[in-house]
């Protein structure tokens, strides 16, 4: 089992920036690729971006955060993080970090542990 806590959401203006982090604890989190999903209202979970297992090497983007979002991990913290820069109106939603052993997706339905979501709110 692995619990996955949100944090860092909140309201910032357009062009802003915040910092989502997410703390896991369970299992051995290097073991683990993680992911960041979001939701908008009236519209299904989408892909933001995902990181390899162990050391992270490898990270992925959906094309509309590409070039603003960086993923990143802290295996001696057992936290993941997304920095989200430039931040736009659009990028409002419900923001979720998932865990899949080993390898990761671009799918949620492959990821088993989610967290309970963090608010981003960016006004115009």
């Amino acid at each position: 089992q692995v619990q996955l806590v949100e944090s860092g959401g909140g309201l910032v203006q357009a062009g802003g920036s915040l910092r989502l982090s997410c703390a896991a604890s369970g299992r051995t989190f290097s073991d683990y690729a993680m992911g960041w999903f979001r939701q908008a209202p009236g519209k299904e979970r989408e892909f933001v971006a995902r990181i390899s297992w162990s050391r992270g090497s490898s990270t992925y983007y959906a094309e509309l955060v590409k070039g603003r979002f960086t993923i990143s991990r802290d295996n001696a913290k057992n936290t993941v993080s997304l920095q989200m820069n430039d931040l736009k109106p659009e990028d409002t939603a419900v923001y979720y970090c998932a865990a899949r052993y080993f390898s990761g997706t671009y799918n949620s339905e492959d990821y088993k542990y989610w967290g309970q979501g963090t608010q981003v709110t960016v006004s115009s």
